[in-house]
């Protein structure tokens, strides 16, 4: 079963959540520097989080826990780290290469760490980091590949010359043959209830 006759509507991502271990600094980076602005805020005991606007419906949140020491790391993006396991970096889209240089150079007056433009061919980027470590890339489309058909045969966008078997169902046959089930992970809430972490 590859696809049900309804489809998903999507309308971009909700919210991306991350952990920072300083909210402040967090808010004077995503909304001061970025020009991401803080839309909402909720607190409970546990902990605060808090929502940055990066287009209309889209957010980056971040949480901030109360009395939790936590382990942090930095890395650049795209280079393997072993506690990375799940996330390697976030990229933010602008419309242009106008917007990606007024944004390099907006860094840089902050006096924060900014590489030189990358050029991937579809899409054109910058990388940094935000006070968290967390790396951070922004890029504009060069190549559009969304809100228009798909292409698996456009080289320009699919590049992988030995592509998984799913992409190769889609390009030769235009389905998947198969889904994949997933589970949840059991016994977080549990786990957060004996540590006196509570949700409500």
């Amino acid at each position: 079963m590859a696809a049900t006759p309804e489809t998903v509507h999507w309308r971009g991502v909700h919210h991306l959540a991350l952990v920072t271990s300083d909210m402040d600094a967090t808010v004077r980076f995503w909304h001061g520097v970025l020009d991401a602005r803080l839309v909402t805020t909720l607190a409970v005991p546990a902990f605060k989080h808090y929502f940055f606007e990066v287009g209309t419906g889209n957010t980056v949140a971040f949480f901030e826990y109360t009395d939790q020491e936590l382990d942090s790391f930095a890395k650049p993006a795209g280079v393997p780290y072993a506690k990375a396991a799940q996330f390697d970096h976030l990229a933010l889209h602008l419309p242009d290469e106008d917007a990606l240089l007024r944004l390099r150079d907006r860094l840089k007056a902050h006096g924060c760490e900014v590489t030189d433009v990358i050029d991937h061919g579809f899409l054109r980027s910058i990388y940094f980091s935000d006070p968290n470590g967390i790396a951070l890339e922004a890029s504009w489309w060069t190549v559009d590949p969304t809100g228009r058909p798909v292409d698996y045969f456009d080289e320009r966008l699919f590049a992988d010359p030995d592509p998984v078997p799913a992409v190769r169902e889609l390009r030769d046959d235009g389905r998947l043959h198969h889904t994949v089930a997933t589970r949840l992970v059991d016994g977080i809430v549990e786990d957060l209830r004996r540590e006196g972490i509570t949700l409500d």
